[in-house]
């Protein structure tokens, strides 16, 4: 297959040679190119009839054609004499109605994330440290007992970190997506189980170091799983389903918590027992749905990718459009990527241009994710409500407020992470959470025997919540699923999501000293100057990836990090200044990047021309997967 792959990309190089191909290393015009565009038509029609011959798919090759010529121009499938008229309707439904896709799509992605909820329903509980001896002596002294607590309720994020995140490339790699989420579904359902029926702290220790090693396999792959099952022109809203659930979970965590209130020595058994329930449909029902296309694919496996395809697409023409396109783009992508193992996948996360890009990227909305504060809040809301005056019960109830919060406001992020853009919502975001953290921890001023003292805390903590839930929340997953490319995407999620959990971990496992030497409000504004820190970092690093393909992101992320940060500086800051702050309506700001159309030789595309930089842009019209 490698042969094959190599040949074929010699075959590439030479059809586009009246174009200068794009360097994916170093993509210093910004540039975003089809692959397909400037290859004379039967040219292509030739080289689709050979690609359908060398992976057993000769009784496709008509279909394969028509799917090959939309995919070379997306915006002009009007013009491709060659398609049925059932055919062009679904074209325009993609459009016009984005969200009419197979039920087998939206079964596998809301199945797969419904195991998420595991992740939320696992967070810090501070009821068991009685039972086993070891009271958290947070409110008194920050002794040996809080750093045990501390590093129990961390046990998950620690193993993530460390175990549960790198086995995930190998494990994806023998096994595919369907394989290691079934395996990490095993290790979920059966750990919680034992730490509900674990009898000492040790025993609780080590089940959720287990259940951390499912946790961070399946962290792992459930967001790329969907995102490469996914069309573009919805991918974030489909994928961030993986954090609607993980808020569903802390939600359910939290409403165990108030359902066992009254049951005595056992509550806490059985609100860390309860998140067993998510995991069972999760081992039941994976082996129901497609595996992965780009994964058959990248086993060399088309007939089978095209059997997946064609369960998550509409149309098989849109099966067929997708995989050629895929494997176009993946012939350029292995040019710069080559031959890897494992170890030499990391090192390359730090090495391959393209690759460190995305590695940054993601690492910089991931650490952020930790260092808006959202988790001292879920690990420690009753702990935090109870420093407010709360008594234990309204304390659960403030709780479970705020995991209400979280869940409902992550809603508006399926239509907006499309939409508005998943960097955009970071930028308006963070700031907002930066003010409201401010203003609970100002909040404590209020003497406490005001009613406005609980009340105004509450409603800070709540209102940082509907901030955090529609941005921060679901974007890094999303993000660090979908920028990676494929033979770097296994390693490069697990190195995402171990950052991510790893920090979780240092958090809970430090709050409670944090909290005892800087008090509530210094916790707060600490957290909130960490907001504006990473406000700065995400305005540098993390450069915008919706409505674009997964392989489309390697033009994306082949601009060089100075190039992103000098025009960022120079373009789009002095823009924000003149837009926002001066009220200049005649502000404009110029694109950074710059999306071909092909260039057919009887001229039929329908692009327009920008007045003011005359490059060719596209229409808006449908983008595939």
């Amino acid at each position: 297959m490698a042969e094959k792959n190599q040949s074929k990309g010699d075959e590439f190089q030479t059809e586009r040679g009246r174009r200068q191909s794009v360097n994916l290393n170093n993509n210093v015009t910004a540039r975003i190119e089809n692959p397909l565009a400037g290859i004379p038509r039967h040219t292509l029609l030739h080289n689709v009839e050979e690609f359908a011959r060398d992976v057993n798919l000769s009784e496709h090759i008509p279909l394969l054609q028509r799917g090959a010529l939309v995919a070379q121009n997306p915006a002009g499938f009007e013009h491709v004499s060659e398609l049925e008229g059932s055919e062009r309707e679904a074209l325009r439904n993609e459009v016009l109605h984005k969200w009419r896709q197979p039920k087998a799509l939206y079964a596998t992605v809301v199945l797969c994330s419904v195991g998420a909820a595991v992740q939320g329903s696992n967070g810090a509980n501070l009821s068991w440290p009685d039972a086993f001896g070891v009271p958290d002596e947070l409110s008194t002294d920050p002794g040996i007992n809080s750093w045990i607590v501390g590093i129990v309720n961390a046990a998950p994020y620690i193993a993530s970190a460390l175990i549960g995140c790198w086995l995930s490339d190998p494990a994806n790699y023998y096994l595919g997506r369907r394989g290691t989420i079934f395996i990490s579904a095993i290790f979920c359902l059966l750990s919680v189980i034992g730490s509900a029926c674990s009898q000492s702290w040790p025993q609780l220790f080590v089940t959720r170091l287990l259940l951390g090693v499912g946790m961070g396999c399946k962290a792992s792959t459930v967001p790329i799983y969907s995102a490469e099952n996914a069309p573009a022109s919805i991918r974030g809203a489909l994928v961030m389903c993986w954090q609607m659930w993980t808020a569903f979970g802390i939600f359910l965590g939290f409403s165990a918590n108030l359902a066992v209130y009254n049951t005595g020595a056992i509550s806490w058994r059985l609100q860390l027992g309860s998140a067993f329930i998510p995991a069972v449909p999760l081992v039941l029902g994976v082996y129901f749905c497609p595996e992965s296309p780009r994964w058959y694919i990248k086993k060399g496996r088309y007939a089978d990718a095209f059997k997946s395809l064609c369960r998550l697409r509409n149309t098989p023409l849109q099966a067929a459009r997708d995989l050629y396109y895929i494997h176009a783009e993946l012939i350029e992508e292995a040019e710069i990527i080559g031959q890897s193992n494992y170890f030499t996948r990391f090192i390359e996360l730090f090495t391959i241009p393209r690759v460190r890009r995305a590695t940054l990227a993601s690492w910089t909305v991931m650490i952020a994710q930790q260092m808006c504060g959202i988790n001292i809040v879920a690990f420690y809301s009753s702990t935090i409500f109870v420093l407010s005056g709360a008594n234990a019960f309204h304390a659960l109830l403030a709780s479970w407020g705020f995991g209400a919060v979280n869940f409902v406001f992550a809603w508006p992020a399926i239509w907006t992470i499309d939409t508005f853009g998943r960097r955009n919502l970071l930028l308006f975001t963070f700031p907002q959470m930066a003010w409201t953290l401010l203003g609970a921890g100002f909040c404590y001023f209020i003497p406490s025997d005001s009613t406005a003292h609980l009340g105004m805390i509450a409603f800070f903590v709540f209102l940082f919540a509907a901030f955090y839930s529609p941005g921060e929340g679901p974007v890094p997953f999303t993000y660090s699923a979908e920028v990676f490319p494929l033979s770097h995407r296994e390693v490069g999620m697990g190195w995402a999501v171990a950052t991510c959990l790893f920090y979780a971990a240092i958090l809970s496992i430090t709050f409670p000293a944090l909290l005892k030497a800087f008090g509530v409000t210094g916790a707060f504004g600490f957290y909130a100057g960490l907001n504006v820190v990473a406000l700065v970092m995400i305005f540098l690093f993390v450069p915008e990836t919706k409505q674009r393909t997964l392989e489309e992101l390697d033009y994306v992320f082949a601009v060089p990090t100075s190039t992103h940060v000098h025009y960022q500086i120079t373009k789009t800051l002095p823009y924000w200044f003149k837009r926002y702050v001066c009220f200049q309506k005649s502000a404009t700001l110029e694109p950074l990047y710059h999306f071909d159309e092909p260039i057919e030789e009887d001229e039929t595309s329908s692009s327009r021309v920008s007045e003011n930089e005359k490059t060719v842009v596209p229409d808006p019209a449908v983008v595939t997967t």
